[in-house]
């Protein structure tokens, strides 16, 4: 649990970055929140963080996708499970939406999602190379990415409604 520090505040920003990256790590899906008119929609999808971004697959033709191309904004929410309300951190963002195009960006992000999830490798033959070219056809997806411009740490283990908007 973090101490209040010499200024009274409850963590200093530093603490408050390091326990986000910890939980943004810690976990695998986010739910991604957008918006058609006055009707809301919300879509979990696996993620990797890779330089202040999460990418993750989707299909292009996907609710999240159509309406985050259309609107220009999307919202988004990592949260650890908690079995009481002391418990209760996570992550709220507000940004945009992304399509990656096959390149170096692509091919780290990749690497990165294979690792985090090494179960994705099951749907190929062994020993072919996995390039973002095979991944998107077999699973009929494109690789996008999350990027926050807005990001707040909450977190009740520090104080109940616990909320700050930090930079990652």
């Amino acid at each position: 649990m973090i101490q209040k520090n010499s200024t009274g505040s409850d963590a200093s920003d530093e603490q408050l970055r390091g326990l986000a990256e910890d939980l943004i790590q810690q976990q695998s899906t986010m739910t991604l929140a957008t918006a058609a008119g006055d009707v809301a929609w919300a879509a979990p999808v696996y993620y990797v963080f890779y330089k202040s971004s999460f990418y993750f697959f989707s299909e292009s033709t996907s609710r999240h996708i159509q309406e985050s191309v259309k609107s220009g904004q999307a919202s988004a929410a990592i949260y650890a499970f908690a079995s009481t309300w002391k418990e209760i951190r996570g992550i709220q963002m507000a940004g945009c939406i992304q399509q990656i195009p096959t390149g170096l960006e692509a091919i780290k992000v990749l690497r990165a999602y294979l690792t985090k999830f090494p179960f994705t490798k099951e749907f190929f033959d062994t020993g072919v190379p996995l390039r973002l070219e095979a991944f998107t056809k077999r699973f009929k997806v494109k690789l996008y990415k999350f990027e926050p411009d807005l990001f707040y740490y909450l977190d009740n283990q520090i104080r109940f409604g616990f909320r700050q908007q930090i930079t990652i």
